[in-house]
């Protein structure tokens, strides 16, 4: 029958009470590569999305058929796609190939960033913690803001005359 409660104390101690579940212990994530050892992940940042390979190789970066260094000519843009690899100590491990659309180079970078961090996790779960501290798993989620009518852009007026 029903326990007869006296005060909130026994209210509490009948909600603790909890019959024990069939708690199935984790599993650990599994890897994903398919026949040739590969990984592979989409990445997206603002209008561009890339999708990414990562095989075990030289570190060498192949972007649209292109070297990292010629598709992205600027260093701020490699040193933004090559950041998983450095804080995973895997830049010489892997080789990258991409393909890009949409959006502009620093659109781009950020996708392709995001692409390897997530083919990282693909081919090694275990990684999947300090990409997510860094940042790095998480799609930035910031889009051009939209013009208004009446305005000259989203948000700037045009100039006002008193007269």
């Amino acid at each position: 029958m029903a326990e007869e409660v006296r005060s909130f104390s026994d209210v509490k101690a009948t909600l603790i009470k909890r019959p024990a579940t069939d708690a199935k212990p984790q599993e650990a994530p599994t890897k994903k590569r398919d026949a040739q050892g590969r990984s592979y992940a989409t990445g997206r940042r603002k209008n561009a999305v890339a999708r990414v390979w990562i095989k075990p190789g030289s570190g060498k970066v192949t972007i649209n058929t292109r070297e990292e260094a010629v598709y992205f000519a600027r260093p701020v843009l490699r040193m933004i796609l090559r950041q998983p690899l450095v804080v995973t100590n895997r830049e010489t491990q892997f080789d990258v190939v991409a393909t890009v659309k949409g959006g502009g180079l620093s659109g781009q970078a950020g996708a392709v960033r995001h692409g390897i961090s997530r083919a990282l996790v693909n081919y090694e779960p275990e990684l999947k913690p300090l990409l997510k501290q860094k940042g790095f798993m998480t799609r930035d989620s910031r889009m051009v803001e939209r013009k208004k009518y009446g305005k000259a852009k989203a948000r700037r007026s045009f100039q006002f005359s008193k007269r």
